[in-house]
């Protein structure tokens, strides 16, 4: 029998059947990627984000308001471009369902069209070939078919058989697919959730065989009550949300406009969010008197809901602590791997260090932790790696206290140059900031590692276990021993004569014997080249080297 409506509860469970079973095709998904080295697992980064969305939803029968928190955990939990994407998605379906307690075929190919788009919107520079091509394909080619009598089971069918159809042409779309003989794995992934979501409303309950790390996005708990007692200080504040719904009735102050509503909450608050979507508007913002704040809003509207925390109850000693801290007119967040490279990027000025792990694929949720801890006018970011950088800038728009700017570092060397670049002496902030930028100019990174994947490239061919040489994706060497390997990448580099500097950061169990004999190729090759040797610590690549 076809299925026409479904609520809230129904599709929280069809959800969790589409990560199960992304869970359960993880690997698949992480070996259709065509980079030779293990990072950035696709299959991984759609788990956790999703995962991290599934936990923080409460069950609710509406589905407008199941899929509000389904999509702010996705959002904070977004990991790589993937990730990102895939979060954006499902945004657009929670707005597009916002006000919905149950939904029809006409509500679900609304919200399938509104998620594609609300995902071209964030994408900067939108490339087709990706999950975003076979999301728009899927229901464009189909929307016109969905009437009264579709089925929302009979919808999914057409839309995954679509998506199906336009995966299948993704290699004709991105050279780089078609050169490995694979299509796109965040569009499989996406494919998978989808695949999953229908099996429920088959009757096919499916369970997670290897799920992603709970200990990475366990939504979090409820705050301790014996935290707070008659004796507690209260510094902290309370973390205030609401939504409000703007009325045109008489007794309400009409005209309602965002900017000088923000004006007016700023001398009360500070990390103020506040969005506006038709006639109603959202508000997050840290406050010791939320009564000041919902007598304002109530001028304009009355509440649809809200929510209020006292942070005193949640943030931890290192909050607290870092909070009474003088405030710094700079910090600077980086993204780092392994604890050498983390030591090190201390020792440079680093305010705060986040650990990528292996894929370099922190949560916005890492960032925005990273930023609360810190008592600073500005907060420059290192992202360190280009799959790090969507989830900065998210949380970099969702922050709203101190200034954050993202400096697109695109490697360990970079970040390294870009500290070293820093005048921590300077009062002028403008000015650190444009030598943080400067360091990461013209910086050429070396990665020296085992391949884990059959890869070619530029003539180029290797294959599981062989030592390589790389340029960000582009294939240098391949050979027996890393010296001779580093001297042929060399070798291949214009104007490499120009360095004056090089830094190499020593993988994990690295020998002795290795750094001498890398050390003497670059000084043979950069005669006039300053070579400093550091202890990194990284397990993906034996070498991490920079050029500058």
């Amino acid at each position: 029998m076809s299925i026409r409506r479904i609520n809230g509860f129904q599709l929280e469970h069809m959800l969790r059947n589409g990560l199960a079973n992304l869970q359960n095709n993880e690997a698949e998904l992480n070996r259709l990627n065509v980079f030779p080295v293990a990072d950035g697992d696709t299959g991984t980064n759609m788990s956790l984000t999703l995962c991290n969305g599934v936990s923080a939803a409460q069950s609710k029968a509406e589905v407008g308001l199941y899929l509000r928190e389904l999509s702010e955990g996705m959002l904070l939990g977004a990991r790589g471009n993937s990730g990102v994407i895939l979060s954006q998605i499902f945004r657009g379906i929670a707005l597009e369902l916002a006000r919905c307690a149950v939904i029809g075929p006409g509500e679900l190919r609304n919200a399938l069209v509104r998620g594609y788009r609300t995902a071209y919107e964030a994408v900067i520079q939108p490339v087709e070939g990706t999950i975003l091509t076979v999301a728009r394909e899927g229901i464009e080619h189909i929307r016109g078919q969905i009437g009264r009598g579709t089925g929302i089971d009979t919808l999914l069918s057409m839309y995954i058989a679509e998506m199906r159809k336009t995966l299948s042409y993704t290699p004709e779309m991105l050279s780089v697919l078609k050169d490995a003989g694979v299509v796109d794995s965040g569009a499989l992934g996406y494919i998978l959730i989808c695949e999953g979501m229908l099996k429920y409303l088959y009757g096919e309950t499916l369970h997670a065989h290897a799920p992603a790390s709970p200990a990475a996005n366990a939504a979090p708990g409820a705050a301790d009550p014996s935290l707070f007692n008659e004796d507690s200080s209260f510094e902290d504040g309370y973390c205030l949300e609401f939504i409000l719904q703007l009325m045109r009735r008489p007794g309400y102050v009409q005209h309602f406009r965002l900017p000088g509503f923000i004006e007016d909450l700023k001398p009360h608050g500070g990390s103020l969010v506040a969005i506006q979507d038709g006639t109603r508007v959202k508000v997050h913002i840290h406050t010791h008197k939320p009564a000041k704040i919902l007598a304002l809003a109530q001028q304009y509207g009355e509440f649809i809901s809200f929510k209020l925390d006292n942070m005193q109850m949640q943030h931890n000693e290192h909050i607290r602590a870092a909070a009474s801290a003088p405030e710094q007119p700079l910090a600077v967040v980086a993204v780092t791997c392994g604890e050498g490279i983390a030591r090190c990027f201390r020792e440079l000025g680093c305010s705060a260090v986040i650990d990528g792990g292996t894929s370099m694929n922190p949560s916005a949720q890492s960032f925005l932790d990273a930023f609360r801890s810190l008592r600073a006018a500005c907060i420059a970011v290192l992202p360190n790696h280009i799959n790090a950088i969507p989830a900065a800038e998210q949380a970099a728009s969702l922050f709203g206290g101190a200034r954050i700017e993202v400096i697109p570092s695109r490697s360990m060397a970079e970040g390294y140059y870009a500290l070293a670049m820093d005048v921590p002496d300077s009062p002028d902030t403008d000015y650190r900031l444009r030598c943080l930028r400067s360091g990461i100019e013209q910086v050429v990174t070396l990665g020296i590692t085992t391949a884990a994947n059959s890869y070619e490239n530029g003539g180029l061919s290797c294959r599981p276990g062989d030592l390589i040489v790389l340029r960000d994706k582009e294939l240098l060497a391949v050979g027996e021993d890393a010296a001779e390997c580093l001297k042929t990448a060399l070798g291949k580099l214009p104007f490499i004569e120009d360095k004056e500097s090089a830094v190499l950061f020593r993988g994990f169990a690295v020998p002795q014997t290795e750094e001498d004999a890398l050390t003497e190729a670059l000084g043979e090759r950069l005669p006039c080249a300053e070579v400093c040797a550091l202890d990194g610590g990284q397990s993906l690549y034996r070498w991490l080297i920079g050029l500058s």
